[in-house]
């Protein structure tokens, strides 16, 4: 029980899963969450420190129920990671009203519904980080990207703003833009590395991208949709 934990959202595949393996490995207690069950149980069966709480984040009350079992369970949450995210590119070409909602509800609704889940724990407690994963195509509009987009520009904006709401409680909010990536192993090394031995705000990688990205952001629009417009071709079909 005096083994440090984190609780990380999204937590069956991709970045979420290698990002749980590897604090697990590092001799963390991890509770993973996702909505498939069967895949959450290969990975607790397969790694001891990691524990398995099935949830539908965009289901408030059972966003609260989950982190309540993984409370009464490790009594000390040091950090919570909540990357659960949703993306269809063939349905982003078009404005599809109904694929946007759906986008939001998972991507900021589902971010949002965790972090109530734990605002009062962390107040109370003082201390700790709350982890919120955005993506490079937060930082500016790009083609082919209604609903996505948006929706990770929208937690940029959230996270910037729950910095000073937390920092009063001395609880730090951390914001992860990954870009295009080789292995999910990867990102999970820059994450713990940027969680556990550095306190900035953003984890951004891999860098030569995310910079360029940055400087790009800066750029007046009719400059930015020039430059992107030839390097993406407006990626046409």
């Amino acid at each position: 029980m005096n083994k440090k934990t984190i609780w990380i959202t999204g937590g069956s595949t991709g970045i979420g899963k290698a990002l749980a393996i590897k604090f697990a490995n590092e001799g963390w207690n991890v509770a993973i969450s996702a909505r498939r069950e069967n895949l959450l149980r290969e990975i607790s069966d397969n790694h001891e420190n990691i524990n398995s709480f099935p949830l539908d984040v965009t289901n408030k009350d059972k966003c609260k129920e989950v982190f309540n079992n993984i409370k009464n369970q490790f009594e000390n949450i040091d950090i919570c990671f909540f990357s659960t995210g949703t993306w269809n590119p063939k349905k982003e070409k078009d404005i599809d009203v109904e694929q946007i909602e759906d986008v939001f509800k998972v991507n900021f609704f589902g971010t949002l519904n965790s972090i109530k889940s734990v605002e009062k724990y962390f107040k109370e407690k003082k201390s700790g980080t709350i982890t919120i994963v955005s993506s490079i195509a937060g930082y500016r509009g790009l083609p082919n990207s209604t609903g996505y987009g948006p929706s990770k520009s929208a937690l940029n904006n959230l996270a910037e703003s729950l910095y000073f709401d937390f920092k009063r409680s001395n609880v730090r909010i951390c914001l992860v833009s990954p870009g295009f990536i080789k292995t999910p192993e990867y990102a999970a090394d820059q994450i713990y590395e940027g969680l556990v031995n550095k306190k900035s705000f953003e984890i951004h990688f891999p860098k030569a991208l995310t910079i360029t990205l940055k400087i790009l952001s800066f750029m007046p629009s009719k400059l930015y949709f020039n430059l992107v417009g030839r390097l993406t071709k407006y990626q046409k079909k």
